[in-house]
């Protein structure tokens, strides 16, 4: 099933953008008449016919509206650190996006070595994940967030940081997370957290947690933290 991104959607009558209709109709072939599925990013997934098979400008008649569409129970914000290696943080966006991810926060600590992101060609990522795996809700995507600045912004839900750290005691996430509750997960850089680092989150109200015996990289850390939270709420 063929998904398209429609985020101004409303009325019965809506139009393309270019990039979606070029693609809708030179590289799909669609035709008058045929059948095509919309998400507007804020949770419904909407049913149209093709009316004007335009490349620049494909009109789409809504025939139906699915509201509400696999909206979860729970909500899953993971603030994770940059990577140098930005096909790596991109990777890690695409995929948390088709597990099911609602929040992603770049989390600027002591050992982040890179500071930034290219914020539109990730929220293209985001929206491509999206149509691959069929959500309708679009994770948000926030700017960049010092370490110290986050952990005083939170509170609500579940709040767990991950590290490796053996001098502080640490969990499982089955230990400490209870299905159903919304969760705000940590993940540091290569280099980890600092100790100090740790500590103030755990002041904060943060459960320190593990992902298991070995040692992970930072996108595959926060891939392990998202499945974690997904499978315990299937």
């Amino acid at each position: 099933m063929e998904i398209f991104y429609a985020p101004d959607i409303s009325g019965e009558i809506y139009s393309l953008d270019e990039k979606e209709s070029l693609h809708i109709i030179r590289v799909l072939r669609m035709v008058k008449n045929q059948e095509v599925k919309l998400i507007d990013g804020r949770g419904n997934l909407f049913t149209g016919i093709i009316t004007e098979p335009d490349q620049k400008k494909c009109v789409i008649k809504i025939i139906g509206v699915i509201n509400n569409y696999e909206r979860k129970a729970y909500k899953l914000q993971i603030a994770i650190s940059p990577i140098k290696n930005p096909d790596r943080f991109e990777w890690f966006i695409e995929k948390s996006v088709e597990i099911g991810i609602d929040e992603i926060t770049p989390l600027i600590s002591k050992n982040t070595e890179k500071k930034g992101i290219k914020a539109d060609r990730i929220n293209n990522l985001i929206i491509s994940a999206m149509k691959q795996s069929l959500k309708a809700i679009k994770p948000v995507l926030n700017e960049p967030c010092t370490f110290k600045e986050f952990i005083r912004g939170q509170s609500g839900g579940i709040k767990l940081i991950a590290h490796c750290d053996p001098r502080i005691a640490r969990h499982s996430i089955p230990d400490v997370y209870k299905k159903g509750n919304d969760a705000t997960l940590l993940i540091g850089p290569e280099g980890d957290f600092s100790l100090e680092e740790i500590k103030s989150a755990v002041e904060m109200g943060f459960i320190p947690v593990h992902l298991g015996p070995s040692r992970l990289r930072t996108e595959t850390a926060g891939i392990a933290a998202c499945h974690s939270i997904y499978f315990m709420n299937m």
